[in-house]
């Protein structure tokens, strides 16, 4: 007998399936005529020889008992997939706007000053006060400054963007 053709011998078995989700994986469902029956199948010796069976094929991650069909569909939780990234314009346009006018103001107001100073070191401290405005102070407001552009279908998804109708 082909392991399609394989029938549960146990009593009170009412069917079975198997369910796959977004993430690959597989969830055997067994649906029994009572609480007894699906209790007697799990400890009877046809299960434990199933078990051998798909050793090979299959390992368990997790149990869950279920009442009614309606049970075990309302228990899934759905996690909704991360947003894609934004285009790369989008984030060069964002890191521009972060970076610019630091750079610019760093070399109109402090550069004169420090003219004297090897190359290096002006550099070093140009990067240095660039780096810590762009990352403690300017991204996080243009991030969400720029939220609902760069990542549209978050805003969807927790209802604060309005679809317009014809």
């Amino acid at each position: 007998m082909g392991h399609a053709e394989r029938k549960c011998p146990a009593a009170g078995v009412s069917g079975g399936g198997v369910l796959a989700d977004g993430e690959a994986q597989w969830h055997v469902v067994y649906r029994f005529a009572s609480e007894g029956a699906a209790l007697a199948w799990e400890n009877s010796s046809a299960r434990t020889q199933w078990d051998a069976w798909a050793e090979g094929l299959a390992r368990e991650t997790e149990r869950r008992r279920v009442r009614g069909s309606k049970a075990w569909f309302e228990s899934q939780t759905l996690t909704p997939a991360p947003p894609a990234p934004p285009s790369k314009w989008k984030l060069w346009f964002v890191n521009m706007s972060a970076v610019f006018p630091p750079v610019l103001l760093f070399n109109l107001l402090v550069l004169p000053y420090l003219g004297d100073l090897n190359p290096l070191i002006r550099t070093l401290l140009l990067c240095l006060c660039v780096t810590a405005l762009v990352t403690w102070i300017l991204m996080p407001r243009l991030q969400r400054f720029f939220r609902k552009w760069l990542y549209p279908p978050i805003q969807a998804l927790r209802g604060r963007h309005k679809r317009r109708t014809a």
